[in-house]
């Protein structure tokens, strides 16, 4: 790995209990849609609340609004720590 490469973090990396800036939304179609209309979009702030025992769903905080989203959905949201 290059010493300047930045690792790809998915909404699916972030601990409960912190945030992330949403730096692009990967796939298409209705899934991606569906993501956008929840007022998931680039340069918007997430909280992750809470991550399930199991790992879905995962409950954020998106413009004052909570949410809960599956792990496939997160994965298709990338993320910079913040």
């Amino acid at each position: 790995m290059n010493i300047g490469a930045k690792e790809k973090l998915t909404l699916r990396d972030i601990k409960s209990g912190t945030s992330a800036k949403v730096v692009k939304l990967q796939g298409g179609g209705a899934t991606k849609r569906r993501i956008m209309d929840m007022g998931i979009t680039k340069g918007v702030t997430i909280n992750v609340r809470k991550v399930a025992p199991l790992g879905d769903p995962i409950e954020l905080t998106v413009r004052g609004c909570e949410l809960s989203i599956r792990k496939s959905e997160a994965e298709l949201i990338e993320v910079e720590a913040i």
